[in-house]
C-alpha cells in the first residue's frame, strides 16, 4: 500500500478489482472518524449554543443527534464490498441505473457544503491564530489567502486519491484527537458547565430550538451516507456485516469529542455566531500553533472525504470527464461558493440551510436503499450496475427507461413532505406549525419513505431478476406478481 500512496489513483466508479480490495473495516473507521474529527464538526457543535441553548441542553441534543444519525448511517457501509463501487452507483439497483443520479445529486450537495465548511473554518482559524502569534491583521485578504491554500491542498489530496486520503486521515485521527484533549488544559479553567445559554432561542421557545439542534447535528453523520461506499468498496466482502456496521457507527460516536469541544468552547466566546474569531481571541498563545495544526489537518481531512466521492460521481454522469477532471471542476465550484458565502452571504445561515437540505433529502434515500438491501438479501450484480456509466441500456436494473419509479415515487413525496414540515431559521415550510412549532420534518420524511417504498413494491412488484438467483426470493417475487 505504501508504494501506491504517491501514485494518482486510476480507478473511477468501475468495480474495484478483487485483488485490490485490500482495506479493512478499521480503515473505514479511520476515514469516517478522520473526516469528522475536525473543525467542521467543532463548528456544528457550536451551533446549539448559538441557537440559545444551555450547555447541558446542547450536549443532550448533540448526543441524540449523533446516535440517531449513526444508526441511519451504518447500513450504508454494506453496499461497497459487494458492488465494489460507490453508493450512488450502487443505488442504481433500487432507483434504476439512470435514477441513481439522485444519489449523485445528494453527493454533490453534501460535498459542496462540507468542503466549504472545512475550508472556511480552517482558513478563519489559521488567519486568527496568525494574528495572535504574529500580530498580522490581514483582514479579508489574509482569510482569502488561507482559504485558497487549504482549498488547493484538498484538491491535491483528492487528485492523488484513496491511498493518500487514507494516509491523511490516519494522521488526522491521532493528531486531531491529541490536540483537542490538550484543549482541556487551555480552556478548562474558564469552562463552566452551568452555562445557561443566551435565553434567546433561535425558534422562539425551547423545544422547537432543541429539535433544530438535533437535526443540525444529525447532518454530520448523515452526510457520510453518500460517501461510505467510496471507501468500503476497497474492503473485500469476506468481512462480516457486523464489522462493517460497527465501523461507521463507532466512528460517529467518536465524533462526540469534536462536538463536545465545540459545545464547551462556544460557552466561552463572546459571540457563538462568530465562533472562530472568538476562539482565537481567548486561546492562550501556547495553544495557537496547535489550533493551526488542527485547522490545516482537519480541513484536509473533511474536505477530501467530501470532495473525493463527488469527483467519482460526476465523472460517471459525464463520461468524457476523468475522475481527476471532475474533481477539479467540482472543487472550483465549491471554492466559489466559499468566497460568496463568506464575503457576500451569512455563512452560518447558509450552513444551517444546507444542513437541513442534506438531512431531509438524503435520509429517505438511505432508508429506501436499506429496505431494498433487505428485500434483495444483499444480492447485487456489479456488471449491470455499470450499464449507464458505460453508455449501454438494459440489464437487471433498467426498470423503465433506467428509472425504478417505485423508489422515486417514495423518495420524492418523502422529501417534499419533510421540506413542507421544516421549521428552521432559513427553511420554513407551510406546515411548520403543525406540531406546535416543533420540527417534525425528519420523522415525516423517514416514515413516509419507510412506508411508501415497501407498499409500492408489494402492490407493483419489481422484476424477478433483480432478486438474483435465489429460488426462495424468486418464488416470493413470482407469488407477488400472481
Amino acid at each position: 500500500m505504501s508504494d501506491k500512496v504517491t501514485e494518482v489513483e486510476q480507478h473511477g466508479i468501475a468495480p474495484i478489482p478483487p485483488a485490490e480490495q485490500t482495506s479493512r473495516p478499521r480503515d473505514l473507521f479511520r476515514l469516517a472518524f478522520g473526516g469528522a474529527n475536525t473543525f467542521a464538526t467543532i463548528i456544528l457543535g457550536t451551533l446549539p449554543i448559538a441557537y440559545g441553548l444551555s450547555f447541558w441542553a446542547a450536549l443532550a441534543a448533540t448526543v441524540v443527534g449523533v446516535v440517531l444519525g449513526a444508526l441511519v448511517l451504518s447500513p450504508m457501509a454494506l453496499f461497497g464490498p459487494t458492488t465494489r463501487t460507490n453508493n450512488a452507483v450502487s443505488s442504481g439497483a433500487h432507483f434504476g441505473v439512470v435514477g441513481r443520479c439522485v444519489g449523485s445529486f445528494l453527493s454533490l450537495l453534501t460535498a459542496i457544503t462540507f468542503f466549504a465548511i472545512s475550508v472556511w473554518v480552517s482558513g478563519d482559524a489559521v488567519a486568527g491564530a496568525a494574528q495572535r502569534l504574529f500580530g498580522i491583521h490581514g483582514g479579508p485578504v489574509l482569510r482569502a489567502v488561507a482559504y485558497g491554500v487549504i482549498a488547493i491542498a484538498v484538491l491535491v489530496v483528492c487528485i492523488y486519491g484513496y491511498r493518500f486520503m487514507l494516509l491523511v486521515n490516519r494522521v488526522a485521527v491521532t493528531l486531531g484527537t491529541l490536540i483537542m484533549l490538550i484543549g482541556i488544559f487551555a480552556y478548562g479553567g474558564s469552562f463552566d458547565p452551568s452555562f445557561a445559554g443566551s435565553g434567546h432561542f433561535a425558534l422562539g421557545t425551547f423545544w422547537p430550538t432543541w429539535i433544530l439542534a438535533v437535526l443540525t447535528v444529525m447532518a454530520n453523520p448523515i452526510s457520510f451516507g453518500a460517501f461510505l461506499g467510496d471507501w468500503s468498496r476497497y474492503i473485500p466482502a469476506i468481512h462480516s456485516r457486523r464489522s462493517l456496521l460497527a465501523a461507521p457507527f463507532l466512528a460517529q460516536l467518536a465524533t462526540l469529542l469534536p462536538f463536545g469541544f465545540g459545545i464547551a468552547t462556544a460557552t466561552l466566546v463572546a459571540d457563538p455566531a462568530d465562533y472562530v474569531t472568538g476562539l482565537t481571541a481567548i486561546s492562550p498563545l501556547w495553544y495557537a500553533i496547535p489550533l493551526i495544526v488542527v485547522a490545516l489537518i482537519g480541513g484536509l481531512s473533511t474536505g477530501t472525504t467530501a470532495l473525493y466521492g463527488t469527483g467519482l460521481d460526476f465523472s460517471s454522469i459525464f463520461p468524457r470527464l476523468s475522475r481527476v477532471q471532475a474533481t477539479l471542476l467540482i472543487g472550483t465550484l465549491s471554492v466559489l461558493f466559499i468566497f460568496v458565502g463568506n464575503f457576500v452571504l451569512d455563512m452560518v445561515s447558509s450552513i444551517n440551510a444546507f444542513a437541513t437540505l442534506i438531512v431531509l433529502c438524503t435520509s429517505p434515500w438511505m432508508v429506501i436503499m436499506m429496505i431494498g438491501y433487505v428485500q434483495r438479501r444483499g444480492y447485487y450484480d456489479p456488471a449491470d450496475l455499470q450499464v449507464f456509466n458505460e453508455g449501454r441500456t438494459g440489464g437487471r436494473y433498467w426498470f423503465h427507461r433506467g428509472v425504478n419509479w417505485r423508489a422515486m415515487a417514495a423518495w420524492i413525496p418523502a422529501t417534499g413532505l419533510g421540506l413542507l414540515c421544516a421549521n428552521t431559521p432559513m427553511i420554513t415550510g407551510p406546515l411548520a406549525g403543525i406540531a406546535g412549532g416543533v420540527d417534525i420534518s425528519l420523522v415525516v420524511t423517514l416514515c413516509t419513505a419507510a412506508v411508501a417504498y415497501p407498499v409500492l413494491v408489494k402492490v407493483f412488484p419489481e422484476p424477478r431478476e433483480v432478486f438474483g438467483p435465489s429460488p426462495a426470493v424468486a418464488e416470493e417475487a413470482v407469488s407477488a406478481e400472481a
